[in-house]
C-alpha cells in the first residue's frame, strides 16, 4: 500500500486537482468556479494528501483557530480510495496543533458518518445533514 503524506503547505496544493474534483466530481460543489476555490483555499487551513508529488486527497477547515472550526471539501480521488487515506487525512486534521481546544468542530456529511464518528464527531439535532464535535463546557475549570 502506498504511504500518504499530509501537508498544510498551501504551496504544495495542486489547485487544478482540487478545482476539478470539487467542480466536476463532488456532490456539494459541482460547477464551482476556480476563483472561488482559490479564495476558499486562501482563507482556510488546508490539508493536501500526497503520494509522492501527486495530490490525491484534500480537506479544508474554516476556523478562527480559537473556538470554532468547520471541516469541508474532504475528498480522496476515486482511484486512490480503499487505502484508508480518508482516515489518515482526518486524523491529521483533528490532531493539528491549531485545531486543539476548540469549543465546537462541525461538518456536514450525507454518507460518511462512520468515518467521522471514529474521530469524535457526533450527531447533532439534524442528524440527516450534519455532524459535530461539541464541547459545551470546554471553557469551564
Amino acid at each position: 500500500m502506498p504511504k500518504l503524506r499530509v501537508s498544510t503547505n498551501k504551496d504544495e496544493l495542486d489547485i487544478s486537482v482540487v478545482h476539478q474534483f470539487l467542480s466536476q466530481q463532488s456532490t456539494w460543489a459541482r460547477g464551482i468556479q476556480r476563483e472561488l476555490v482559490e479564495r476558499s483555499i486562501e482563507n482556510s487551513l488546508c490539508f493536501g494528501g500526497y503520494i509522492g508529488d501527486q495530490q490525491v486527497a484534500f480537506a479544508r477547515v474554516i476556523t478562527d483557530k480559537a473556538t470554532f472550526a468547520n471541516l469541508v471539501d474532504v475528498f480522496v480521488l476515486p482511484e486512490f480510495r480503499g487505502n484508508d487515506f480518508s482516515k489518515i487525512l482526518i486524523e491529521k486534521v483533528v490532531s493539528h496543533s491549531e485545531l486543539q481546544g476548540l469549543r465546537r468542530f462541525t461538518l456536514v456529511t450525507t454518507a460518511a458518518h462512520t468515518l467521522y464518528e471514529q474521530f469524535g464527531f457526533q450527531t447533532p439535532s439534524k442528524p440527516e445533514s450534519m455532524m459535530e464535535r461539541f464541547y459545551p463546557d470546554i471553557y469551564q475549570p
